[in-house]
């Protein structure tokens, strides 16, 4: 019997998405991109215990097996089921005997205190309900100088988000997809109120420019779920929506270049690390990653 999650409206939403996007995820650069990024800068080493938040296809978790080796383990977790069946294909196609994949919600996890070296999170972290609280959970989860990394995108990446958001602003809904993580500051505060220090924020640029054609069709994105999704715009009209969407192929439009669009790509790798045992005795500070 396949198990069952008890997920609330918005979770459920993520969850049938991801469903619904499984067969071709792995055809997407970027997210493997970002995987490889962040595992890079999380210095993983052989022998670490991993836990992977948000596994999908199984990208972080699998090159993070390879390295932490037989000594080590890898937990990947992930609310959708179809992701998940894909990512253990590819696990077992490879022979990977230390990766272990669980279905769960990555906010009310059940791991022993102290379980994980890290614990990582790719493309997924602004989807949390509640960042915060979430960080608080997982930093109990690490071991002593363990470190949480996660991947975030600025208040000004993907052309057709900042475009929709503004627009449908203006109709009263809100879509706070990059609100709490949106700059380096915002990251770091978050991280810094969990209870995380030694905190680093790495930037990366991952814009390109894409045509008229490809930056209107990132308006099926309004209908992705997100925190703090208000309901308003389930109240909206045929009318005001097909009205909202010729302002949003207006606002594209006045953008074009000769090159295209600037598609921008801000993104940010965000770490912080545990406070260590010797430290809650010294008061000592050490730095998180070389720079």
């Amino acid at each position: 019997m396949v198990k069952q999650l008890k997920l609330n409206d918005y979770k459920q939403q993520i969850a049938d998405v991801y469903n619904r996007r499984s067969h071709n995820y792995d055809e997407s650069e970027w997210h493997l991109r970002i995987a490889h990024r962040l595992v890079e800068y999380a210095q993983i080493s052989p022998g670490y215990d991993v836990l992977d938040i948000a596994t999908g296809t199984g990208h972080v978790a699998i090159e993070v097996a390879q390295t932490v080796g037989s000594s080590g383990k890898v937990v990947g977790v992930d609310i959708s089921t179809q992701m998940l069946s894909h990512a253990r294909r590819k696990v077992e196609a490879l022979g990977l005997s230390n990766v272990e994949l669980q279905l769960a919600d990555a906010e009310a996890l059940n791991f022993p205190a102290n379980s994980f070296d890290r614990i990582l999170c790719a493309n997924a972290f602004p989807l949390m309900a509640d960042m915060e609280a979430t960080l608080r959970q997982w930093i109990g989860f690490l071991k002593p100088n363990g470190i949480v990394g996660f991947h975030a995108l600025a208040d000004t990446a993907l052309v057709g988000v900042v475009i929709w958001q503004k627009v449908f602003e203006k109709y009263g809904v809100s879509r706070e997809l990059s609100e709490p993580t949106g700059t380096v500051e915002k990251c770091h505060n978050l991280l810094e109120r969990a209870g995380f220090e030694a905190i680093e924020i790495k930037t990366e640029q991952y814009g390109s420019y894409i045509s008229l054609e490809e930056a209107r069709q990132r308006w099926t994105i309004s209908s992705y779920p997100a925190p703090k999704f208000s309901n308003t715009l389930f109240q909206l009209s045929p009318e005001q929506l097909e009205e909202i969407k010729a302002e949003f192929d207006a606002q594209l439009e006045a953008l074009v270049t000769e090159n295209g669009i600037w598609n921008d790509g801000t993104s940010f790798f965000a770490f912080g690390r545990k406070r260590g045992n010797r430290e809650l005795l010294t008061g000592n500070s050490y730095q998180l990653l070389d720079n």
